[in-house]
C-alpha cells in the first residue's frame, strides 16, 4: 500500500474514530431522552454542544499534531508532572465510561437479537479485541469504526424517511427553542461532556501522532480530518434527534419512552418490531467503535508511565477491554461509577483545553513558525470558562446526591 493511501486512511480513520467515540451508547440514551422531553427545542442544544465541541477540537488537533506531543506530554512540557494528572484522569474516566460502552453493547445485542446482557457483554468486548489481534490493529480499527459509522448514519436516516418529523417546527426551534434557553443549558452541559470530554478530545489527535501525521507541513490535512470528524458526528447527532423527534411529537400527552431504552422504544414506536431491531443495530455500532475509540485512547495516555505500555500497546488495549467487560458483568448496572464518571468528565475538558491553550502561546513547545489563529485562541478561553464554570457545578451537584 503506498504511503499516500496510508495516510488518506489515516486521517479518514481519524475523524471516524473521534466521530463514533463521540456516539456512544450514552449519547444515543441522552439524545432520546432529551429530545422526549423539550420535543424541537433539543435542536437548540444540539446546535449549541456542537458549536463549543468544533473550538474545543480544532484547538486541541491543531496544538497536538503540530508539535507531535500527546496530550500528556503537552501537559507536562507546560508544567512538568502535570502530563501524569491528566494522564490518571483521562484514563479512569476512559474506563469508567467503557465499562458504560460494554454495557451498551449487551443492550445492543438484546435488542437486536433478543442475547441475555452477560452474554452480550461479553460479545461486544471480544469484537473490539479482535480488532487489536491482527497484525495492522490501527488500520482494522480505521476500517472498522467507518464500516460501523456508515451503518449507523444509513439506518437513521431510513428511520427519518419513516417517521416524517416535523422539520419547520425542529428548525424554528435549533435557532429559537420555545423551551427557552436558560432551561437547556444542563442538557448542553451533559452532551458537551459527553461528546467531547475526557479521552474523546484526544482519540482523533492520538491516532493522527501514531500515523505520523504531523507538523505544520500537514496542517491542511490535520484541519480536513478534524472538521471530517465534527461533520460526521453532527450529521449522526442530527439525524438522530430528527428521528425521535418525528415519534416524541406526535405522541399523546402524559406518554414518555421508556427510561431504560429510550432510543430503542422511540424506533419501535415510529418503525414498529423492524424499527426497533434496528436500534439494536445502531446501539451495537456505537458500543463497539466507543469501546475501541476509549481503550485505544486511554492507554494511548498510559504510554507516558512506562515504555513497556508502548511496546505492548496492543496487550494492554486488550486487557482494558477485558477488565470493562468483567467489571460490568461483575456489576450490572454501574450506577455510582457512571456518575463519578460523569461528574469527571465535565472537569476533564476545561483542564485539557485550558493546557492546550497556554501552549499555544508558548513557542518552546509550537516553535518559533507556528502561530495559532487568535479567532480561535478567544473562543477556546470562553469555552474553558464555561465548561470550567457549568463543570464544577456538575460536580458539586452529583457529589452531594452521592452522599445525601
Amino acid at each position: 500500500m503506498s504511503e499516500k493511501k496510508k495516510s488518506s486512511g489515516a486521517l479518514l480513520g481519524a475523524a471516524f474514530l473521534m466521530a463514533t467515540s463521540a456516539i456512544g451508547p450514552g449519547f444515543l440514551t441522552q439524545t432520546a431522552t432529551f429530545t422526549g422531553m423539550q420535543k424541537a427545542s433539543f435542536g437548540f442544544v444540539i446546535l449549541a454542544s456542537v458549536i463549543l465541541a468544533a473550538i474545543a477540537q480544532l484547538n486541541i488537533w491543531r496544538v497536538l499534531c503540530v508539535t507531535g506531543f500527546r496530550g500528556q506530554d503537552i501537559a507536562n512540557r507546560v508544567l512538568p508532572g502535570l502530563g501524569y494528572f491528566v494522564a490518571f484522569m483521562v484514563a479512569l474516566g476512559g474506563l469508567v465510561f467503557n465499562i458504560g460502552n460494554v454495557g451498551g453493547g449487551a443492550l445492543g445485542f438484546n435488542t437486536l437479537l433478543g442475547i441475555p446482557n452477560s452474554v452480550g457483554c461479553a460479545l461486544a468486548a471480544l469484537i473490539a479485541i479482535a480488532v487489536f489481534l491482527v497484525r495492522n490493529a490501527k488500520a482494522a480499527m480505521d476500517t472498522l469504526t467507518k464500516v460501523l459509522g456508515g451503518i449507523m448514519i444509513v439506518v437513521i436516516f431510513g428511520i427519518i424517511i419513516v417517521v416524517k418529523p416535523p422539520m419547520g417546527d425542529a428548525l424554528k426551534n435549533t435557532f429559537a427553542p420555545s423551551y427557552g434557553v436558560n432551561n437547556l443549558i444542563p442538557s448542553i452541559i451533559t452532551l458537551l461532556g459527553g461528546t467531547v470530554g475526557g479521552y474523546i478530545t484526544f482519540s482523533g489527535a492520538h491516532r493522527l501522532i501514531d500515523a505520523g501525521i504531523t507538523g505544520e507541513k500537514n496542517l491542511k490535512e490535520i484541519n480536513r480530518s478534524s472538521v471530517t470528524g465534527m461533520l460526521i458526528a453532527a450529521v449522526v447527532r442530527v439525524f438522530l434527534f430528527l428521528a425521535v423527534l418525528g415519534v416524541v411529537s406526535r405522541l399523546a400527552d402524559g406518554v414518555t419512552l421508556d427510561s431504560s431504552n429510550p432510543a430503542a422504544d422511540a424506533f419501535r414506536l415510529g418503525a414498529g418490531e423492524v424499527g426497533y431491531r434496528f436500534a439494536g443495530l445502531v446501539l451495537l455500532c456505537a458500543a463497539v467503535t466507543s469501546i475501541i475509540g476509549a481503550a485505544y485512547t486511554s492507554v494511548s495516555f498510559l504510554k507516558t508511565f512506562h515504555p513497556a505500555i508502548e511496546q505492548n500497546e496492543n496487550k494492554v488495549i486488550i486487557g482494558f477491554i477485558a477488565v470493562s467487560a468483567v467489571i460490568m458483568i461483575a456489576i450490572g448496572q454501574p450506577a455510582l461509577l457512571l456518575v463519578l464518571a460523569g461528574a469527571f468528565n465535565g472537569l476533564i475538558l476545561p483542564i485539557t483545553l485550558g493546557i492546550c491553550l497556554i501552549a499555544s502561546q508558548m513557542k518552546s513547545i509550537v516553535g518559533d513558525s507556528y502561530h495559532h489563529p487568535m479567532i480561535l485562541l478567544v473562543l477556546g478561553v470562553i469555552v474553558v470558562l464555561i465548561s470550567a464554570y457549568l463543570g464544577i457545578n456538575t460536580f458539586v451537584s452529583q457529589m452531594g446526591k452521592l452522599f445525601v
